[in-house]
């Protein structure tokens, strides 16, 4: 499928996508899971992207200092039946979405751009872009 084609999600999905991520926060934030693989570290959850059917939801998370990512998604996918029974009991929903957790890459890419702006090259450019805005205003 061609992303052209993608619909933006909808009020529900978005507003669905936002109480499953509060849920998910709280679960973690609590510590109720019990894996050697998240070893007690802070767990960012970023993003909750909902199906248009709310049947399936994919978590997007981060560890706090980005250190152990696989590990850490890997264990909270581990988890996934236990989070989506404790968020049954905290989100009134008809149907609970089965949870996916991947590892958010928003950050890494954050990074990647704001490396590449201040690259001196990239940095020359953009200043002068900037020279011949203030000649056109200043005519």
């Amino acid at each position: 499928m061609n992303r052209g084609d993608a619909k933006a999600p909808s009020q529900r999905q978005l507003r669905v996508g936002e109480e499953l991520r509060h849920a998910v926060a709280w679960i973690l934030e609590r510590g109720e899971i019990r894996d050697p693989g998240l070893g007690g570290q802070p767990v960012t959850v970023t993003e909750v992207r909902v199906s248009p059917d709310l049947r399936y939801a994919t978590a997007y998370v981060m560890p706090l200092g980005g250190v152990a990512t696989e590990s850490v998604v890997a264990a909270l996918n581990r988890a996934a039946p236990f989070i989506r029974r404790r968020i049954g009991k905290a989100v009134k929903l008809r149907y609970l979405p089965a949870l996916t957790f991947v590892a958010d890459s928003s950050f890494d890419e954050a990074a990647h751009i704001d490396a590449l702006l201040r690259d001196p090259a990239v940095a020359r450019d953009l200043g002068a872009d900037d020279d011949t805005k203030d000649d056109d205003d200043g005519a």
